[in-house]
């Protein structure tokens, strides 16, 4: 079957799941060239306060800048730095996250979309015998049967690699955020007391699901 045919068969459900996809591959691109934007996440073994210092310019990926804004709070006298940590890490998180949860009612109300698009073939079908009287062409009836049940498997086809590529974006966005809170901890951990007072050991706040948790 081609495009065309399933364009004309599915009508309009099959139609706005086009949308569905569209837009879902418009925001993947996106979210991947800015991971790749971010460059890797630098080397936290042996790092010290010159390390740390040196990071601070090296790039431009999420540790750098909570690297930055951690020194840049010390500098200024910035006593409880933990909490510099959280705000920067879960905007920095927030971030890397932009997008995620379209895609992620994009994945789950696909399949509905297309199981409604079934539905409404479906009644149409038994419509149609109720009015021929329960006199109806098998093949007649199983034509349009099948045309009520495409609408189904375009819904699936769009929303199973709309959630596989979410997760993994998310998996991604944790490692990064993880990648984080060792700079954070390290930095609170090995800096003199001079540089830095260390508080509480907190870590950027994940919002992911409408909860908060430490990452």
């Amino acid at each position: 079957m081609s495009f065309e045919e399933i364009i004309a068969k599915g009508g309009f459900v099959v139609w706005v799941l086009l949308g569905y996809s569209l837009l879902a591959l418009t925001i993947i691109i996106e979210r991947f060239v800015q991971f790749h934007l971010l460059g890797r996440a630098p080397e936290l073994d042996g790092l010290d306060v010159e390390g740390f210092k040196a990071a601070e310019t090296a790039g431009q990926g999420p540790e750098c800048t909570l690297i930055a804004a951690m020194l840049a709070a010390s500098r200024e006298g910035v006593m409880d730095l933990s909490r510099v940590a959280t705000r920067v890490g879960s905007e920095q998180l927030q971030r890397m996250e932009r997008g995620f949860r379209t895609l992620a009612i994009l994945g789950n109300t696909a399949p509905l979309l297309g199981l409604l698009g079934t539905i409404v073939g479906m009644i149409k079908a038994f419509m149609v015998i109720e009015q021929a009287g329960g006199r109806v062409d098998a093949q007649a009836l199983a034509g349009g049967i099948w045309e009520a049940m495409l609408t189904t498997g375009v819904g699936l086809a769009v929303a199973i690699p709309i959630l596989l590529l979410l997760h993994l974006l998310e998996g991604m966005a944790d490692r990064r955020a993880q990648s984080m809170r060792s700079c954070a901890s390290l930095m609170l951990e090995r800096l003199p007391h001079g540089e830095l007072t260390p508080a509480d050991d907190s870590g950027p706040s994940h919002h992911r699901e409408g909860g908060a948790h430490a990452v």
